[in-house]
């Protein structure tokens, strides 16, 4: 069960390299958003978005699309505080991506180099990962 399959909200779309994070906000510490790192990652959030863009839909939806065609056991827990971000998840199960659509984003995922650790060090290295 992936959690936070839209990391953190970055493959919503809507953090660039101009967010800023408010204090208190876990994110500002983490290396995966780091401005360097949100600018490398920035193409698979291209990618998802170009997919949305030609389905009416949103990034999200097609990121969590994506996972969910991966394997018919596969069950994301997208987090939220937000009504309307629960709905467009949901609405993420109607988003049917063909055998060509899911090789595109799986071959610019593969091709692409994540850049930045989820979790700081000391976190990063608790995880064992």
């Amino acid at each position: 069960m992936p959690f936070s399959p839209l990391g953190r909200g970055f493959l919503t779309g809507t953090i660039d390299e101009t967010t800023e994070f408010e204090d208190g906000d876990n994110r500002r510490d983490s290396p995966q958003f780091a401005l360097d790192a949100r600018r490398a990652n920035q193409a698979i959030v291209d990618v998802l978005k170009s997919f949305a863009i030609d389905r009416g839909g949103t990034a999200a939806q097609v990121a969590i699309a994506w996972l969910l065609a991966q394997k018919p056991w596969i069950v994301p827990i997208p987090g939220t505080t937000k009504q309307q971000r629960l709905e467009e998840n949901v609405d993420a199960a109607n988003v049917i991506l063909s055998g060509e659509e899911l090789t595109v984003i799986g071959t610019a995922i593969s091709e692409m180099e994540v850049v930045g650790n989820r979790y700081p060090d000391l976190q990063e290295r608790m995880t064992g990962l």
